[in-house]
């Protein structure tokens, strides 16, 4: 028994210094909270300042960066129009170069032509303003409709057409000769003369 009073004694200094031991660890405790909530303020009021500045320097940073986003963007860009100039104008050249080799009159063949065009119209204009303007023929003395007997009216009127026809034929001797007479003009010319014989 002197053994077990022994124990007793001897779990009674254990659990007495177990006890103070699990109070001095809740004292610590609360003594470290008191000390956290006193500096609590101050170390939130800290942290809320080197946050700010924190942000700050980050708002910097993403502007400078923006910055030179920006800028490298801008640099692209122009470089993409350029780009595309070049293309643009590599394909026209090629376009025309095509369109020269197959023979098709480029805008400026045209401009000139025209101006070839309007030149001569202005010689054309100048030559007939210069050709002398041709006088009348005197009256023509016309002893077939006088000799012909009063008893043939249809061929007075069978040679009526010839007097115009003659008339016609010293204004048509009168103009310029670049002027080609065409097939079918000069077959109606023919068969006017040979109407009247």
């Amino acid at each position: 028994m002197v053994k077990k009073l022994k124990e007793l004694t001897e779990d009674k200094e254990l659990a007495s210094a177990v006890r103070s031991s699990a109070q001095q660890i809740w004292q610590a405790g609360l003594g470290a909270f008191a000390k956290a909530q006193e500096e609590g303020g101050r170390v939130f009021s800290k942290l809320v300042k080197e946050g700010t500045e924190f942000q700050k320097r980050a708002e910097d940073k993403v502007a400078d960066v923006s910055d030179s986003v920006s800028k490298l963007a801008g640099g692209m860009g122009k470089q993409a129009s350029g780009s595309w100039d070049k293309l643009e104008q590599v394909f026209e050249e090629r376009v025309a170069r095509a369109l020269a080799t197959i023979g098709v009159p480029m805008q400026d063949d045209i401009a000139a032509l025209h101006a070839k065009i309007d030149a001569l119209s202005v010689q054309v204009a100048a030559l007939s303003a210069q050709a002398a303007p041709v006088p009348k023929p005197k009256a023509v003395a016309r002893p077939a409709v006088k000799a012909a007997p009063k008893a043939a009216p249809k061929a007075a009127v069978a040679k009526a057409p010839a007097k115009p026809a003659a008339r016609a034929s010293p204004r048509a001797a009168a103009k310029p000769a670049s002027k080609p007479v065409s097939k079918p003009a000069a077959r109606a010319a023919a068969k006017k003369k040979a109407a009247p014989a």
